[in-house]
Order: C-alpha cells, then sequence, then structure tokens
C-alpha cells in the first residue's frame, strides 16, 4: 500500500518498543524477587505494555494480511467473485471498527480521572489503545478495500 510508510514505521516502532519494554519490565520483576527491593508496580506495567503491543501490532497484522482466515469459500469463487469477497470482509471490518470506536470512547471516558492500582496513571489512557487500534485497522481496512477495487479495474 503506498502513502502508509510513516504510519507503517511508527506502528512497527510503538510495537517494538512496548515488547521491549515487557521484556525490561518482567526481568525487573524476576530480579526483585531475589533483591531486597519489591518491585510491586511491574505486573501493571507489564500488562499495560502488552495491551498496547497488542494495539500497534494489530493493524500491522491486518495490513499485511497476517490474520487468520477460512480460505474454502475464497477458493471456490472466480476471481471477480474472490476480490467482491474480499472487499466485502474488509468493509465488515470497518463497520465493526466504526462501533468499536465509538464504544472505546465512551469506556474513555469512563477512565476520565480514575487512576490505575499501583502506578496511579489515569485508565483513560489505557482505555484509549482501544480507539487506537481500531483507527488503524479501519485505515487499513479500507485501503485494501481501495486496492481490491483497483485490481479488479485492472483486470489482475
Amino acid at each position: 500500500m503506498k502513502g502508509t510508510k510513516l504510519i507503517d514505521r511508527t506502528l512497527e516502532l510503538a510495537t517494538i518498543l512496548t515488547f521491549f519494554g515487557i521484556i525490561v519490565v518482567v526481568t525487573i520483576q524476576i530480579l526483585s524477587r531475589y533483591l531486597p527491593y519489591t518491585a510491586i508496580w511491574t505486573e501493571e506495567l507489564t500488562r499495560f505494555l502488552f495491551i498496547y503491543s497488542v494495539s500497534f501490532a494489530a493493524p500491522l497484522a491486518l495490513k499485511r494480511k497476517e490474520f487468520i482466515s477460512i480460505e474454502l469459500v475464497e477458493k471456490l469463487l472466480p476471481r471477480k467473485a474472490k476480490v467482491i469477497y474480499e472487499a466485502f470482509i474488509y468493509l465488515a471490518v470497518a463497520i465493526f471498527c466504526a462501533v468499536v470506536a465509538y464504544q472505546g470512547y465512551q469506556f474513555a471516558l469512563i477512565g476520565i480521572g480514575q487512576k490505575s492500582a499501583t502506578m496511579t496513571i489515569d485508565m483513560s489512557v489505557i482505555h484509549a489503545s482501544i480507539g487506537i487500534a481500531v483507527l488503524f485497522i479501519s485505515i487499513y481496512a479500507l485501503l485494501h478495500i481501495v486496492e481490491l477495487m483497483k485490481s479488479l479495474r485492472r483486470g489482475d
């Protein structure tokens, strides 16, 4: 997909950083078992980093078509019907993302002013991961639809 290089790189970097953060925090958690220092915040931060790593990686998986799919129906269809079927699937994903984005926004509003137990992070920041994920997933789904329609016109 053309024109998404900046988004791709940003999501890739964010995924790498959050995953690296998980490794560092879990290492601190393991080491703190053998040291006089108790790191009570590590479990919570690990969970939050994991949530965000999934939120950054899921759109990239959709872009690269790395999600699980059942190809039985697709293989039985002629090329033009297959392209239309695939475009319909991506449209359904985009519509689903719109619904989840609205509900995710409502959920983030609930988190305003609520603090996490050990790190006192505002929970709306954590809840915002829903919106981030579905925003980029819907962008990539719509871009897939555009690419499919272009290939249909070209006769690829």
